[in-house]
This record gives structure tokens, C-alpha cells and sequence, in this order.
């Protein structure tokens, strides 16, 4: 079959990508070696009939705030996708029951957080409203083609008006770790451990560089946007596109698996799949892939030298640990006001991550992990029968190699099997019960997957890593994934890598196929 262009993995931006080419009249196929289309966006029965899980992304913040919904948005509700939301997008709960709520209200905000330590709800409402204030720079930066004209003219507008010292201090503020960020701007705890867990969705620590930056960011989106789901699941948001792309006229393959990207005369000329057919690409192949799978298994001896030295010293940070429950009844919070909260942390603050994170660096189970607990049949009750409910728990801090259990209390083999899984769900399931009345009374059924586990449904999550890669600063901007990276582009004419691997990172925001279907169009 011959094709304008082939696109590599049906993640949310290979998704992107082919909706917005077969726009432009492109012809586009889309191959995935999965049964479906979504990568991330999964969703499953996974405990009991009638209950639906996603089973790793959930939340669509990232996507209603980016350029890809604002162009796609409409079309994709015609195909069926549509969101639930909350006013209550994300809380924390300390061990003492103390706990902070955020809301999509700022005033309310203000006054509320001002309640838990004088100064507070104005240090955030100063937070979110710097990110305001730069928006057109720091999300330019963020979301933009790094080595182009029109960042360039931002960056040389940006220098004109706050001058060289002024840009200066600006980039160098935005590189505060979120520990110097939070122990400077807020007083009281509750504050403090809100918004420290966001460092490990970003992919970073409460210690690593610039940290503190996506920190405001993360509130400032959660403020605007709240923290939206899939109404019925996150894979409907896949059938969506899917229904999309195809009455735009691309073809969609699924069950067939990318098994080498064809090289003629040094151009990426089309992709050979399993069963042996090829499908010839005219202009571009698109790849939605780990590194190791595009320099390793996708191209072989055709892989440029450079980018497989660089591929080896590519850095996977943590795995994740996901757990999910079936339950009689919705869970009766001892701490009043979490009902309706989309995503609650379990956490005492800054210390207990930073504790956490460094212990599953280090390859052991966290004593004391940092949990993330969605409630999406809170938002969205056609995920479970009536008077039931589901939660959705997410472990961010989990070891990707396992060496041992910083508790001393697991014997451990070296590896995720079904006992060292279960055990690790026995202990975050015991700190959620300590929150909750009545927890184990009310559980139908519960399931676990381990990092292992995750790579086993996705290839791309290296080691169960779900970010695509470590977002240190080393590795993220102009750096991701490689510091000889240039835009999206490779060595191999006509060849693109996307995903979470590359720039703007991970979540499902679909910037990375935002941007090369735009270059490609």
C-alpha cells in the first residue's frame, strides 16, 4: 500500500498527527501493534464486569489546555469524546488527617489557603499568576518548536523587553528546585505537601532543577482546567480519533506491529510490518517510540552511529505502580470535603517525597510511597453500577530495576512477580484504609500492575517508566532526548521521532505530533 505518510505507535500523538495530516488530505496510515488504538489511554474491565478502569493515563488536563484540542476539539466530540470534570481537580491528605484542597475558583482559593497559614493564599494566587503574567514565553517554550524562527523571535522579544539581565534572572529563577519554590513561598504544611507530589507526574523530583517552574505550572493548569476525564473511559478518547482519522480517509492498523522502517539512498522510505507486507511512505515516517525502539529494533544497521551511543546513555527514570478497586459503595473520607476531588495525594509533604522518589531511584520499595488516588466514578458514574464505585490509584515513586524494599518487611526476588506485586498493594492499601472508614468492607475486587507489568502492555514504558525518558534538565528542552536533537527531526531524511521521549515531554497533551504534523502539512 503506498502512503503520503506511515505513523509508528497509536499513542496520543501518533493520534494527533494522523488526525491533523489526513486534515490537510494526506494519505495517512496509522499501525499499532496493539489490539487497539490509545497506548496510554486504556481502558478495561479490569477488576469486574461492569467496572471500567483506565488502566494507565486518566487525566486530560494537558490536552483541553494545548493547541491539539483547540484544532481537534470539535470534531473528536462529534466522534463521541466527551469530558466529565470537577471543581475539585486535586487535594492532599497527611498522615494526621490534615489536608488542603484546590479548586478552580481563585478567589476561593485565596481565602482558603490564607485560613491555613496568613500569606499563603497570596503566595499562590503570586504562583498561578506569574505563569499568567509569562505565558507567551514559558508556554512558547514549552510547547513550541525549540530550534526555530518563531522561538527565536520570542526569546529575542523577550530579551528586548525585560533586557539580557532581566531574561537572565527570569531563566534562572525558573530553575528552582520545587523544595527552594515551596519551603521559601509557603508557611503551612498542608500547602507544602499539595503541590510537592506534582514533581513526580513532571517526571522530576522536589530536588531536581526547574522543578519548581512545572510545580506553578501544574497549579496554574489545574486551576484553569481542572482535571477532566474521559467520559465512560480514556479509551473512548481513543475511538474517538480512531472514528476521526478514518472519515478524514486514513487507514488505522491495529494488531500489526512496526517491524523495521525501510532506508533507501538514506531517506525513510516506508515501514515493513509483521506478516511481511510494507506500506511505501512518500513523504514521512512518523515514530511514536522509545528511543531504544526506534535506533535499536526499528532501524537496525540503518541506525546513524551518533544516535546509538546516545540511545545507550539514555536515562529512563522511575516506574509506576498502578492499583485499582471495585467497591461496594464510594469511599467515606474521615477527612471532610474529599468527595468530589478528582485526584487526592497521600503524602506528609516535601520530605515523604522526596523520601519516596529516593528510595525507588535507588531500586527499593518505598516504605512509605507516594500514592495518587482518583476517584472517577466520582466524575463520571457510567463507569460502575449505580451506588457503586471505582478508585484509580497511581504510585509515581515505584523502582524500575527492584533490589529491595527500603522497609526491610518484603523479600524480594530481584524482580515484579505476583508476590512482591501483591505485597506492595497490601502496604499502599493499608495506608489508604488508615483514610478511609470501613475501607476493606467495601472492596469487590481489587487489581495490581507493577512496572513489569505496564512494559509488558506497552513497550514504550522502558521498565514501567510512563514519562518517556528522565525529565531532568539534561534531558528535556532543546536536550530531549538527545543534545545533538534538532525539533523532531533525525539523520534519516524524512523520518520523525514523537512521543513522550521527545520535546515537549510526556502527558497527553500531544505536543510532539501537534508539532511535526504541522511541519509535515
Amino acid at each position: 500500500m503506498d502512503c503520503d505518510h506511515v505513523i509508528i505507535g497509536g499513542g496520543i500523538n501518533g493520534l494527533v498527527a494522523a488526525a491533523l495530516l489526513s486534515a490537510k488530505g494526506g494519505r495517512v496510515t496509522l499501525v499499532e501493534r496493539s489490539d487497539r488504538v490509545g497506548g496510554c489511554m486504556k481502558s478495561e474491565e479490569a477488576t469486574l464486569p461492569g467496572f471500567t478502569h483506565d488502566l494507565m493515563a486518566a487525566t486530560f488536563v494537558l490536552f483541553l489546555a494545548g493547541p491539539a484540542f483547540a484544532e481537534l476539539g470539535p470534531d473528536l466530540a462529534r466522534h463521541g469524546l466527551e469530558f466529565c470534570h470537577t471543581p475539585h481537580p486535586t487535594a492532599v491528605l497527611r498522615p494526621d488527617g490534615s489536608s488542603a484542597v484546590l479548586s478552580t475558583d481563585r478567589a476561593a482559593n485565596v481565602a482558603a489557603f490564607n485560613l491555613l497559614a496568613p500569606g499563603d493564599g497570596d503566595a499562590h494566587a503570586a504562583d498561578v499568576g506569574s505563569i499568567e503574567a509569562n505565558a507567551p514565553l514559558l508556554f512558547g517554550l514549552l510547547g513550541g518548536s525549540l530550534w526555530s524562527l518563531p522561538t527565536a523571535k520570542l526569546l529575542g522579544r523577550a530579551a528586548w523587553m525585560r533586557g539580557p539581565r532581566g531574561l537572565a534572572q527570569y531563566l534562572g529563577e525558573a530553575l528552582v528546585p520545587a523544595r527552594g519554590w515551596l519551603e521559601h513561598g509557603y508557611r503551612s504544611p498542608e500547602m507544602q505537601a499539595l503541590y510537592a507530589p506534582w514533581t513526580l507526574h513532571c517526571g522530576l523530583s522536589p530536588e531536581d532543577a526547574y522543578s519548581g517552574q512545572m510545580g506553578k505550572v501544574v497549579a496554574f493548569a489545574l486551576e484553569a482546567a481542572g482535571a477532566p476525564i474521559a467520559k465512560g473511559g480514556a479509551g473512548k478518547a481513543a475511538e474517538a480519533f480512531r472514528k476521526l482519522i478514518e472519515a478524514r480517509g486514513g487507514t488505522v492498523l491495529t494488531g500489526r506491529e512496526a517491524e523495521r522502517i525501510v532506508v533507501t539512498a538514506g531517506r525513510a522510505s516506508g515501514v515493513r510490518l509483521s506478516g511481511g507486507q510494507t506500506m511505501q511512505a512518500a513523504k514521512s515516517v512518523v515514530a511514536s517510540v522509545a528511543p531504544d525502539q526506534l535506533y535499536g529494533k526499528l532501524l537496525g544497521d540503518d541506525a546513524p552511529a551518533e544516535a546509538r551511543q546516545a540511545t545507550k546513555a539514555f536515562r529512563h527514570g522511575r516506574g509506576n505502580f498502578q492499583l485499582h478497586y471495585a467497591l461496594d459503595r464510594p469511599p467515606r473520607w474521615k477527612t471532610p470535603g474529599l468527595d468530589k476531588v478528582a485526584l487526592i495525594h497521600l503524602t506528609d509533604g516535601i520530605d515523604a517525597v522526596s523520601k519516596s522518589h529516593n528510595e525507588a531511584t535507588r531500586g527499593l520499595l518505598p516504605q512509605t510511597p507516594t500514592i495518587c488516588v482518583g476517584q472517577p466514578s466520582a466524575l463520571d458514574p457510567s463507569r460502575c453500577p449505580e451506588g457503586k464505585a471505582t478508585l484509580w490509584l497511581q504510585i509515581p515513586d515505584a523502582p524500575r530495576t527492584l533490589k529491595g524494599d527500603a522497609a526491610g518487611a518484603v523479600a524480594t526476588s530481584g524482580s515484579w512477580d505476583e508476590a512482591t506485586r501483591e505485597a506492595f498493594a497490601d502496604r499502599i492499601e493499608a495506608i489508604l484504609s488508615s483514610h478511609i472508614e470501613d475501607f476493606g468492607e467495601t472492596v469487590l475486587a481489587r487489581r495490581a500492575y507493577s512496572p513489569a507489568d505496564l512494559e509488558a502492555m506497552n513497550v514504550n514504558l522502558v521498565g514501567g517508566d510512563p514519562y518517556g525518558g528522565a525529565c531532568t534538565i539534561d534531558q528535556f528542552f532543546l536536550w530531549r532526548p538527545f543534545a545533538s536533537s534538532k525539533n523532531h527531526q533525525t539523520a534519516i531524511k524524512g523520518l520523525y521521532h514523537i512521543g513522550a521521549s521527545t520535546h515537549p515531554g510526556p502527558g497527553l497533551g500531544g505536543g510532539s505530533g501537534y508539532l511535526v504534523a504541522k511541519a509535515l502539512a
